[in-house]
């Protein structure tokens, strides 16, 4: 089987080729044949002199259960998960950190001893990546985040309570998610700090609208943008550039090959500093890898391998 990209049936009619590297490894998504995710791991597993490969997996949502099944039987290592399954892969470990318990979402499985172990390297990958591209400590910014509703978003957002950022704005098309996620993160991280810093709380939640938007920016530091939104070529920018100013700064998780996404591209535009989403593959990368063979990250082999694939 020297296939890049796996589909279920794939892993049905299960047929490894004789001789060549083993697939042990792989990213799950749909879609998932753009990810940087192979090229960056395929690269450290080489330079580690790991004779084993690591693919794309292409499940829809109804066919990850029994996709994962399949690839503890079939002799996987451990897989990266990645939109729409990282909620959904919660329900499918039989044990979970206390990491990805806290953050609701996994992004990495490890399978041992016939069992499925579920972890989130995204919340502290993307602490490290802040620190690494911005030179900020998370815990000292406030924070907006763009789509707080889902697997990515409620991760971070859950890291930047964990890290006690003194300000933490939820954004969500669907408004009601984020209430449930900000009463919880309150009542988690914050319930004994009564403190309000100006006219707002330590957690809150504002419509999608650009008014709100508007005055939520002007109590932020960091935004974070955790939707697909900019992942298609003739996407609009998240935010309008008339909503960014220059002493911001922005994540977007979002990556392409072959440009930056236009949230990326309008808030430079604007002069505030941005990065995409290669960061925080990079570094919850590096995580995960540790955690599947428990030795350190070939990381600047990993971030060597990113910006080659997007040359």
């Amino acid at each position: 089987m020297e296939r890049d990209l796996l589909t279920l049936s794939d892993l049905r009619d299960w047929s490894p080729v004789a001789d060549a590297p083993a697939i042990r490894l792989g990213v799950i998504g749909a879609p998932v044949a753009h990810s940087l995710s192979p090229a960056m791991h395929q690269a450290a597993l080489d330079r580690a002199g790991i004779a084993e490969r690591y693919v794309a997996v292409y499940l829809r949502p109804e066919e990850f259960a029994e996709g994962v099944t399949l690839l503890r039987e079939r002799g996987f290592r451990g897989a990266n998960v990645t939109l729409p399954h990282k909620a959904a892969a919660l329900a499918r470990c039989d044990e979970l950190s206390d990491g990805a318990r806290a953050l609701g979402a996994v992004n990495t499985l490890l399978f041992e001893d016939g069992r499925t172990r579920g972890f989130n390297t995204d919340g502290p990958g993307f602490e490290r990546a802040v620190r690494v591209e911005f030179g900020m400590d998370l815990h000292d910014l406030r924070v907006l985040i763009l789509g707080a509703g889902g697997g990515a978003g409620r991760a971070l957002a859950a890291q930047c309570a964990l890290a006690q950022c003194p300000r933490i704005a939820l954004v969500n098309r669907d408004p009601a998610k984020a209430a449930v996620l900000a009463k919880e993160l309150g009542a988690r991280h914050y319930a004994a700090d009564t403190r309000l810093l100006g006219p707002t709380e330590r957690v809150t939640v504002a419509p999608w609208e650009e008014r709100a938007l508007a005055f939520e920016l002007e109590h932020t530091d960091l935004v974070v943008h955790c939707t697909p939104l900019g992942m298609k070529l003739s996407d609009p920018p998240a935010l309008p550039a008339r909503l960014l100013a220059a002493h911001l700064l922005v994540f977007d998780t979002v990556y392409r090959a072959d440009r930056p996404p236009r949230l990326v591209e309008v808030a430079r535009e604007v002069g505030a500093r941005a990065t995409d989403g290669r960061a925080l593959l990079l570094h919850q990368g590096a995580l995960a890898w540790e955690l599947w063979f428990d030795r350190p990250a070939p990381l600047e082999v990993m971030r060597k391998a990113l910006r080659e694939a997007q040359s």
